[in-house]
């Protein structure tokens, strides 16, 4: 469904103007969606977004510093999703021995193993796309990149 009809928006300044409003529509469309399906391993996306940042950095460790510079969402708070992870057994963190006031964060077996479970099912995600064919996703990927001049 269209933005403008879902919440009742009949007109548009013009078309720059719809392409924004569709853009942040469809991003809370796909990230409710994604909510849900991380829903039952009780883990948020925040916490699923660093939990994949961390383990791209194995066997290395990653700071939280790292983290907070690659994370999806700017406005979360890196320390306390860590440490979130550490209580559930996903994430561990150490002192850095390098600097005593950093912390170096590493992924648990019980962090890979629910990462590899996550993937395993992750065609409900990715079937989230298949009114597109691979021509269109790669497009669509191409004119994003281009929206933000990379």
């Amino acid at each position: 469904m269209e933005p403008g009809k879902e919440i009742n928006q009949k007109k548009f300044r013009n078309h720059a103007h719809k392409l924004g409003v569709n853009i942040i529509y469809t991003f809370n469309w796909l990230n409710t969606i994604n909510s849900g399906l991380l829903k039952p391993h009780k883990i948020t996306t925040q916490q699923f977004n660093v939990l994949r940042i961390i383990l791209d950095q194995q066997p290395n460790p990653a700071s939280i510093k790292f983290i907070r510079e690659r994370m999806l969402d700017k406005m979360s708070d890196a320390s306390r999703i860590v440490e979130k992870l550490r209580i559930k057994g996903f994430a561990e963190r150490r002192i850095c021995p390098n600097d005593r006031r950093a912390c170096d964060v590493l992924i648990t077996k019980k962090g890979m193993k629910l990462l590899q479970h996550i993937d395993d099912n992750s065609y409900d995600f990715d079937n989230l796309f298949s009114n597109l064919n691979q021509s269109e996703i790669k497009q669509l990927n191409f004119l994003m990149d281009k929206l933000r001049g990379e």
